[in-house]
């Protein structure tokens, strides 16, 4: 038996399955993507240019077959719902033109239409809203130095007109590389702990006239240690799962919030 067919850009089965006027046939979800990362109407194989968003000749299946995960799959923890879907399927994408976010169905007519094409789509966030200025409705996508918070086009060219303003991108740069930082000297603290409690266990004497005690002793430093062994892990890890939130915004949130705290701490 022969394969199903299948697209050159996610190398699977098609899921909805749209042609372009040169003949060559992606998903729309992928052909979508691919034209709005790369700002231009292509087509990845043969390179042919369209002026402008061609009518898309779409099936509603190529290969009949068992629903993809994608629509199947119940949604696990921390998982957006998609704001369409009565059963809430996972949301792949937010729209900040829509304010909404989308499972791959309900995307699909921002790949297919050319008004809706140009709306802006982000990785997928929890709260949209916390990502649009709420003075002028623009994402925000600058950070201001000078005041410490974000803004959008519109504040650095009034409010914050003069500031020291920089792209949200380019700060979380910034951010992740302290991250690393601290990450590796959070890591060697570690290391350093868990060589001092081998060195200890073998420093006990218990050939000495209170072998209890001396061992009492040091298991008791020993204790302290990996108390401290795990405090150091456990930051580690939170560090570490903040290094990989995808959306830039959403990590300089994270990170201004966690700093901020610190400093009300260290006032008390």
């Amino acid at each position: 038996m022969s394969e199903p067919p299948k697209c050159c850009i996610c190398l699977d089965e098609f899921t909805s399955p749209a042609s372009l006027p040169c003949g060559h046939c992606f998903c729309l979800g992928c052909i979508g993507e691919y034209w709005r990362i790369n700002g231009a109407c292509q087509c990845p194989l043969c390179k042919a240019f369209f002026p402008t968003r061609p009518r898309l000749k779409t099936e509603q299946t190529l290969h009949a077959g068992a629903p993809t995960e994608e629509v199947t799959a119940p949604l696990k923890a921390g998982e957006v719902p998609c704001d369409f879907c009565p059963a809430k399927h996972r949301a792949v994408k937010s729209c900040l033109e829509c304010m909404a976010s989308y499972c791959a169905t309900h995307l699909e007519p921002h790949y297919r239409n050319e008004d809706l094409g140009r709306h802006l789509l982000i990785s997928v966030v929890k709260n949209i809203e916390d990502s649009v200025c709420k003075l002028h409705g623009k994402q925000l996508n600058r950070f201001c130095r000078s005041d410490q918070t974000f803004v959008c086009a519109m504040c650095a060219r009034t409010d914050h007109r003069g500031h020291h303003i920089i792209s949200i991108n380019k700060e979380a740069a910034k951010k992740k590389v302290k991250l690393k930082r601290r990450r590796i000297k959070l890591q060697q603290a570690i290391q350093e702990r868990l060589s001092y409690v081998e060195e200890v266990k073998l420093s006990v004497d218990l050939s000495g006239d209170n072998p209890t005690e001396a061992w009492g002793q040091k298991k008791e430093l020993i204790s302290q240690l990996e108390e401290e062994i795990s405090e150091l892990q456990r930051r580690h890890t939170e560090l570490e799962q903040l290094s990989q939130t995808e959306d830039n915004l959403h990590f300089l949130q994270v990170c201004i919030t966690v700093e901020r705290q610190q400093i009300i701490q260290i006032n008390h």
